[in-house]
């Protein structure tokens, strides 16, 4: 009789433990596949958060790197014709922050599967574009020396400053994509600083 009794418990005991595996497998698999789905979705929505863009990003990009490459050759000009220390400084800034930012931009562009802007244009292909100076503008201040420069380049750059600025805040109010509009609300405090900067240099602020 013991035997025959502990042979039945032994087997209900088996039978138990064999459910609860199967059980216990089940709900793994089902925890399994949920995170899986789970991580899934978390990442679709990442990736499409962060592409998220619009014709007012690609707009903005492929305006503002050749206005930004204007700016760089505006600022490049003051290290051999400027009489004052404070305008080189300042035209070194401009290059250090406006030139990484071009490189950002392009990349954007070229994620999106859209033309970046070409290095060389003539300025006249940009007429129109708010801030931009034409060719005679430039072709003045690479003549210009001394004061006449500091003049000269401080009154065009902030004249271009305005155009940034003002392109910068259509992107902020209009633009999809977060990096975008992060860069365009960057590039309003910075410019606005500088714009009041080159004012006081110029004895206006």
């Amino acid at each position: 009789m013991t035997t025959t009794r502990t042979r039945a418990v032994l087997v209900a005991l088996t039978a138990t433990a064999a459910l609860a595996l199967a059980l216990t497998g089940c709900g793994s698999g089902d925890d399994g596949a949920d995170t899986a789905h789970a991580s899934h979705s978390a990442a679709a929505g990442a990736t499409a958060t962060a592409g998220a863009h619009n014709a007012q990003d690609v707009a903005f990009a492929q305006r503002m790197i050749p206005h930004h490459r204007q700016a760089l050759q505006m600022a490049a000009l003051a290290a051999g014709r400027a009489s004052s220390a404070r305008v080189e400084d300042l035209a070194a800034r401009i290059e250090k922050a406006q030139d990484p930012e071009i490189t950002t931009m392009s990349g954007w562009l070229k994620t999106w599967g859209e033309d970046v802007p070409m290095a060389g244009m003539d300025h006249g292909g940009h007429a129109g574009m708010a801030g931009m100076m034409d060719d005679t503008d430039m072709t003045a201040l690479k003549k210009a020396t001394g004061k006449d420069f500091d003049t000269k380049f401080l009154t065009m750059m902030v004249e271009h400053h305005q155009g940034a600025v003002e392109m910068a805040t259509t992107e902020r109010s209009k633009g999809a994509y977060a990096p975008a509009t992060r860069l365009a609300g960057d590039i309003v405090t910075a410019q606005n600083a500088e714009i009041k900067e080159m004012n006081q240099l110029l004895g206006k602020g």
